[in-house]
């Protein structure tokens, strides 16, 4: 996906055969993803359990294995403010949406499902 974002001019997102979206890379992650993402890590089986204590710090929060996705458009601020509720992930990443996420979104699915 990074190298579809640094090399298309267009492209199209397929789910089970049939196309969802299509743009250019940037049309589509302003389209379908807030600009940052907050990256919250923790101990296996304990990311789920802890997504409704950040209900409400972010646009859209999935909770995967081992860590839970902040969509927000800023970063550090929802980053600040999980930590001063008293969660502490064992790391805690903020960066940029990619196409991964638009994916992700989109689809309900990772790249490797």
């Amino acid at each position: 996906m990074d190298e579809a974002e640094q090399l298309c001019d267009r492209l199209v997102v397929m789910d089970k055969g049939l196309i969802v979206a299509r743009g250019s890379p940037r049309q589509l992650i302003e389209s379908h993803v807030t600009r940052e993402v907050v990256e919250l890590r923790f101990p296996s089986g304990e990311a789920p359990g802890l997504a409704t204590a950040v209900d409400g710090m972010a646009d859209r929060v999935e909770a995967l294995a081992g860590r839970l996705l902040l969509y927000t458009d800023d970063g550090d601020a929802t980053a600040d403010a999980v930590l001063a509720k008293g969660i502490r992930p064992a790391s805690v990443l903020v960066r940029r949406t990619s196409l991964e996420d638009v994916f992700l979104r989109l689809t309900g699915r990772h790249l490797t499902d």
